[in-house]
């Protein structure tokens, strides 16, 4: 009789915890639109993702600087800066990683990310790129950020092919939605 509950118990914990997964949504199919709008308005706040690491030392990156694309500076500290394709993230998503304690800000992109569903973190140091390597991790959104910011300051960088491929994603998924 003890094994028996013990297996009803194991079962019941187990089915517990592949039920608990339902909130985590597959990136694929989390993007939802409505007419009119140009944000994210699904209620997605979970994300299974690949996270890699950046740094302005890097020499791709020494002519910006400190400089993120948005104009501002890249940070490190409990507020941190992140780079991302923007027709996926947005400028201005806001997240954190599960099991870390800072709270991540997409104020950058790199052509490497365009066209993927990747995340880089921002390191002030060539040892903190090698620290994180790639990771697939779990996020939680706080807030999406803005397809129409990130269309004002990317329709200018058309020049660049990278750029060209975010800003046509982005028009995409207005136009298909009628906005």
């Amino acid at each position: 009789m003890a094994c028996r509950s013990l297996l009803t118990a194991s079962t019941a914990l187990l089915l517990a915890g592949l039920c608990s997964c339902s909130s985590t949504t597959d990136l694929a199919s989390a993007k939802v639109y409505r007419p009119g709008q140009r944000s994210q308005v699904d209620n997605a706040k979970y994300y299974k993702v690949r996270t890699t690491a950046y740094s302005h030392l890097e020499a791709d990156s020494l002519q910006y600087g400190l400089a993120s694309a948005e104009g501002g500076n890249l940070k490190y500290g409990q507020f941190r800066s992140a780079a991302a394709d923007w027709s996926v993230f947005p400028l201005g998503t806001v997240f954190q990683i599960e099991g870390l304690p800072y709270t991540y800000r997409i104020d950058d992109y790199g052509s490497a990310l365009v066209g993927t569903k990747t995340i880089d973190l921002y390191k002030p140091n060539m040892a903190g790129i090698k620290d994180w390597g790639a990771r697939n991790v779990r996020i939680k959104v706080l807030k999406w950020g803005s397809y129409a910011q990130s269309l004002d300051i990317l329709q200018d960088r058309t020049k660049h092919p990278h750029v060209r491929q975010m800003v046509g994603s982005i028009r995409r998924n207005q136009s298909s939605l009628g906005s």
